[in-house]
């Protein structure tokens, strides 16, 4: 008897370079305007999370359009007009049993939206390393996690070249890898997810769309109640627990041993945060609820990318100075939290992002800041954004919205709640490179750590409200923020960059009244 892989080889030497599509008309519209029109639906009614984050992985599910395209679209509308150059596919096999990850290393993908080349040079870094790693173009035959998020992507990311190819054949500028997992140990998932992590690197140009569905099974009840768990072991990005889970079944995902090797990627390149940006299921698609109907779970789900090793900031006209002075009146200072508090107010009640605006000037430059909750003197949720790229008011109310409901070390905010929460604001001055630690003002500057792709802030106001001494602020900083050795900031490759913040509180506002 010969060999599986042997077999595997054989039959592809017979293969086309080229896969065609081959679930139009099954799970999406084959015709091009059909197909583009049902996708811009989607993505109107979908609310994207907010433009200056940059996403590494994206988790999307993978059954007909009808049922999941809804919820895909949530993901695929935050990653709209991003200039990803390769995009990883991570499918997964309904039909065929094997171990390890199968690739695709051939010409190129086809739908009625265009072609998309293979990066062959990508995949040339991961085979011939690991046995369980290995091309193979027949268990991609009828085989559709793949094939579905192709359309999405190709809506979504920018440069379609309206039939002019390239020399390879594509009519866009970034590539595919597309691959299919297998059943996985835990052991053969880390060694996937090594191979991944050192071919992507540094590189910040590299997405991961990882296509999966959730619960499947007859109980609408049970599906509510273990989609929530699978996704509380997603959202703390707990790989381990997540593949455990899904061995003893407390936790479902067909694509499961793909998610598990994404977040350990993503873990490594030094991501730590994820959203869940919708989730519903199969019956609430439908309508129908109905007690022994089939029932699938969807979610779409985005993991961010780390803090940008080097980003250029400018010195917008307005901005915080480097001596931290005081730039914000307190009018303005009143409607950013006003901004903030209505934000979370609205999206309470409404379940909607509310529409801000402000006619202030000085509202509407380009700064980086942090929204903190106070609920009875315990932080109850900080989320912030370092990079300068959107006006402050809107900066302030995403901020506060992640921090209501995205920060992962607390449950999402109730309306219960919202009355007794304090609100602080951070505004950010632009990041100053130091080569020194010598040139950290405790109380006064706040500090971004980063060692390769592992990264970790402190707020200003963390040395004032610990009493640490410089010491003790930096090695909390590398150990309990930034995940690295706690005395890493006195190594010459670890950066250091320091800002100031104009902190004010509504407390503040209060007692200035």
């Amino acid at each position: 008897m010969l060999p599986v892989f042997f077999l595997l080889f054989c039959l592809d030497c017979f293969a086309s370079s080229v896969k065609e599509p081959e679930f139009g008309n099954k799970f999406y519209p084959d015709q091009k305007e059909e197909l583009s029109g049902m996708i811009d639906g989607f993505l109107d009614k979908a609310n994207p999370c907010p433009e200056s984050e940059m996403i590494s992985v994206l988790i999307s599910p993978h059954a007909g359009y009808g049922f999941s395209g809804q919820t895909a679209a949530f993901g695929y509308k935050s990653i709209k007009n991003k200039n990803y150059k390769i995009v990883i596919v991570l499918g997964t096999s309904h039909h065929s049993v094997f171990t390890g990850a199968a690739v695709w290393n051939q010409g190129n993908f086809v739908t009625s939206l265009g072609r998309i080349a293979i990066d062959h040079e990508f995949i040339k870094n991961i085979l011939d390393k690991d046995p369980e790693v290995f091309q193979s173009a027949p268990l991609f035959n009828q085989e559709h996690s793949v094939e579905v998020q192709l359309p999405f992507l190709q809506k979504v990311l920018p440069g379609y070249r309206q039939g002019l190819s390239n020399k390879e054949g594509s009519d866009y500028p970034w590539k595919i890898v597309p691959v299919i997992i297998g059943d996985c140990s835990l052991e053969t998932c880390k060694k996937i997810a090594l191979l991944f992590k050192e071919a992507i690197g540094k590189r910040e140009d590299v997405l991961l769309v990882v296509s999966s569905d959730l619960y499947h099974g007859y109980d609408f009840k049970e599906a509510e109640q273990t989609d929530e768990f699978t996704l509380e072991l997603i959202k703390k990005m707990d790989y381990q627990g997540l593949y455990y889970a899904l061995r003893d079944s407390r936790a479902q995902a067909c694509g499961g041993f793909a998610i598990v090797i994404a977040l350990n990627i993503a873990k490594d390149l030094g991501s730590q945060r994820i959203q869940v940006l919708a989730h519903t299921n199969s019956a609430l698609a439908t309508g129908r609820s109905v007690r022994g109907d089939w029932t699938v779970g969807y979610a779409s789900c985005a993991v961010f990318s780390p803090v940008p090793a080097v980003r250029v900031y400018e010195d917008l006209p307005g901005s915080l100075n480097k001596q931290g002075e005081n730039m914000l009146t307190l009018k303005q200072k009143r409607e950013l939290l006003k901004i903030a508090r209505d934000s979370i107010s609205v999206y309470l009640r409404t379940g909607k992002k509310s529409a801000v605006a402000t006619s202030e000037p000085e509202l509407n430059q380009k700064k980086g800041a942090f929204v903190t909750l106070n609920l009875h003197n315990e932080l109850r949720g900080c989320i912030g954004n370092l990079v300068a790229n959107q006006p402050l008011y809107l900066t302030i109310s995403d901020m506060a919205l992640e921090a209501a409901f995205d920060d992962p070390r607390f449950s999402r905010l109730t309306l219960s709640e919202l009355d007794q929460v304090k609100i602080d604001i951070s505004v950010l001055s632009p990041l100053e490179k130091v080569t020194s630690a010598d040139k950290i003002q405790l109380g006064k500057h706040g500090v971004l750590v980063r060692r390769g792709n592992q990264s970790g802030v402190f707020l200003p106001q963390v040395a004032t409200e610990t009493g640490w001494s410089k010491e003790e602020f930096l090695n909390n900083l590398c150990a309990h923020k930034a995940g690295i050795a706690k005395d890493a900031w006195k190594n010459k490759d670890t950066e250091l960059y320091i800002f100031t913040a104009d902190v004010f509180s509504e407390q503040d506002i209060k007692n200035s009244d």
